[in-house]
């Protein structure tokens, strides 16, 4: 099978591969980087107008993307899709990063799962989307919960679908994910790269929409009785990334992860035994086997916050004052807890 083609992630030069990026890919040819965050059909989709959307409803924005095969039967349009599908990857007509980033098998098989998750299981509500710019970089930082994380994944699927310009979101991850198999070539095919300095700034600055969850494994392994409480966000390396590529920083706040897997224990000797940083235990889970790893049906909402513009504090110089990174992150941070009690307050029930 021929190698996929290979792209570069800026317009203006090639610089060194991060040792992330050593990982995925090998060689690159210079493309724009719209391209790169772009999956094959998603540019046409973006362009054309929307017909009939209602904010928050699940499927509308992606009928709506859709509007352009209105009228033809859907099967062999679905035939065509899949075949060209299996074509491109044959072939290695498809595009790739130096991050390892697939964008076409991330939209079309990576995230196909998820989609009735969203759609029909959590319901997932969306508000404040007109904050994530429809071009341009910008950081989007989260609050981490629900035991395993897909709170990263449901936003991931949010902005690719429901945003008008269909963004993929470059996920910044721990380093266990990068050390486990099969799982680690999956993350970076999917957008991933490790949660570092480093490889945020590239992202950043070649136009990327670049997502992190500073909280980690402390915050989707708390307990239950913790549940919307925001931990520790670290030493502000987000902060700082921001500031040396002069990008916004958009808080977002995630309610409805907190309850589909409840901590009520940890059984540490056996997390350490497995080198993970936690083993739940959970009302179903392990009582009930493999059906207590099923989620329970929270009803989500995703709040993007007005951004936080970081291009007017300094840049580079900006990054190295300690106070200010602090001051920042502690707005960031307080943003996103005020939002999430907010939030809460808004919410009827768990499920409903």
């Amino acid at each position: 099978m021929p190698d996929a083609r290979v792209i570069q992630l800026g317009g203006g030069g090639r610089s060194a591969p991060s040792t992330a990026a050593h990982n995925g890919a090998g060689a690159t040819a210079a493309t724009e980087p719209e391209q790169v965050s772009a999956a094959p059909g998603r540019e046409e989709q973006a362009s054309e107008p929307e017909t009939g959307r209602v904010a928050g409803e699940p499927g509308a924005d992606r009928a709506a993307g859709r509007a352009g095969t209105a009228g033809t039967d859907p099967l062999p349009s679905a035939v065509g899709s899949a075949l060209g599908f299996l074509r491109r990857r044959f072939t290695g007509d498809y595009p790739v990063d130096d991050f390892g980033f697939d964008p076409e098998l991330t939209s079309s098989v990576l995230l196909a799962p998820a989609r009735p998750l969203y759609e029909h299981y959590f319901r997932v509500e969306t508000r404040g989307m007109e904050h994530v710019p429809d071009v341009g970089s910008a950081l989007l930082v989260a609050n981490h919960s629900g035991t395993i994380p897909l709170d990263a994944v449901m936003t991931q699927l949010a902005l690719l679908d429901y945003h008008p310009a269909h963004r993929h979101l470059r996920m910044l991850g721990a380093d266990l994910v990068f050390r486990l198999p099969i799982v680690s070539s999956l993350a970076r095919k999917g957008g991933a790269t490790l949660a570092c300095n480093a490889d945020a700034e590239r992202l950043l600055a070649s136009g990327h929409l670049v997502g992190v969850w500073p909280e980690g494994f402390k915050g989707i392994g708390k307990p239950f009785s913790e549940r919307y409480k925001l931990q520790r966000f670290g030493r502000g390396g987000f902060v700082s990334a921001a500031l040396r590529t002069g990008k916004p920083i958009i808080p977002c706040s995630i309610i409805g992860a907190e309850e589909i897997y409840p901590i009520i224990g940890n059984a540490n000797w056996l997390a350490r035994l497995l080198g993970l940083p936690y083993v739940p235990v959970t009302p179903t889970f392990p009582l009930l086997g493999a059906l207590g790893m099923v989620p329970l049906p929270s009803k989500w909402i995703i709040e993007f916050s007005e951004p936080i513009e970081t291009a007017n504090l300094g840049g580079p110089v900006a990054a190295e004052d300690p106070m200010l990174v602090f001051n920042l992150t502690d707005q960031v941070r307080e943003t996103i807890q005020s939002t999430l009690y907010k939030l809460l307050m808004q919410r009827r029930s768990v499920f409903f």
